[in-house]
């Protein structure tokens, strides 16, 4: 989404604390669990490239898509430093998630950090799940991450501040939220200040979140030639609850 193209250049630092080996170890689980001769991997909305980088450390041929440009540069960059053996098994080219077509089919579709929750629409929710399907050849899997609906709705969003500071770049980022039950979304509000020195930048933007349902996955899955697999609780090994604001979901296409 262009909307990452204001703050690329801090995204790294915003998530500096994310688990990124945790989760690339845990999507490697999986794919290793579910689609065991797996060899390549379609990742829609890559970001900066470091969840691919670590899948493709692990032997896998990744090709990251995502819409930010400024997202694409940093993940160029990275790879541009990397040894030229993984580099070969590394590519990012630029795509929409809900129109991208490569013309080729892969063994896994991954797409994480909740994009799929970012498909606030019907029409782009389908679309979405049409661009697995039509990068999957039959027995493939998609593992894809969601805000989970129930602990949504039980939880509600909260107000978050987050202070992070590198050398002399700091950045004071404000996000509060509001929900539309009837929409079944979550506007999240960003004010993100950064600091350079002297210089300070305000940087105002919203995230539209959609939050989704286990029966509305199945519905989408079975419109789109997927059966389930497995639906559970982010980075967990149970079912999700109302505790579970990260849900991920397995399909595997007919």
């Amino acid at each position: 989404m262009k909307v990452f193209d204001h703050y690329a250049r801090y995204y790294d630092l915003l998530y500096r604390d994310k688990d990124y080996r945790g989760e690339a170890d845990f999507i490697i689980e999986q794919v290793r669990a579910h689609a065991p001769g797996a060899r390549s991997i379609l990742e829609l909305g890559c970001g900066t490239g470091i969840h691919a980088q670590l899948i493709a450390e692990a032997g896998y041929a990744v090709h990251g898509i995502d819409f930010s440009e400024a997202m694409l540069a940093s993940a160029q960059a990275r790879r541009a430093g990397l040894a030229p053996e993984l580099q070969g098994r590394l590519d990012f080219s630029q795509g929409d998630v809900r129109a991208f077509r490569s013309g080729r089919t892969y063994d896994v579709v991954i797409s994480l950090f909740h994009v799929f929750s970012y498909q606030t629409r019907n029409a782009d929710l389908q679309a979405a799940f049409a661009t697995a399907a039509e990068h999957l050849a039959p027995g493939g899997v998609l593992v894809f991450d969601y805000w989970y609906g129930p602990a949504v709705l039980a939880q509600r969003p909260e107000t978050r501040v987050k202070r992070l500071s590198d050398g002399d770049l700091s950045v004071l980022r404000i996000a509060e939220s509001s929900l539309d039950d009837m929409a079944s979304t979550v506007d999240v509000n960003y004010e993100t200040t950064v600091s350079v020195g002297e210089t300070r930048e305000v940087i105002r933007e919203t995230h539209r979140m959609r939050y989704l349902f286990i029966p509305e996955i199945e519905l989408l899955a079975a419109q789109f030639g997927f059966e389930p697999v497995v639906h559970q609780a982010w980075m967990e090994q149970g079912k999700p609850s109302s505790a579970s604001w990260g849900a991920f979901s397995v399909l595997r296409k007919r």
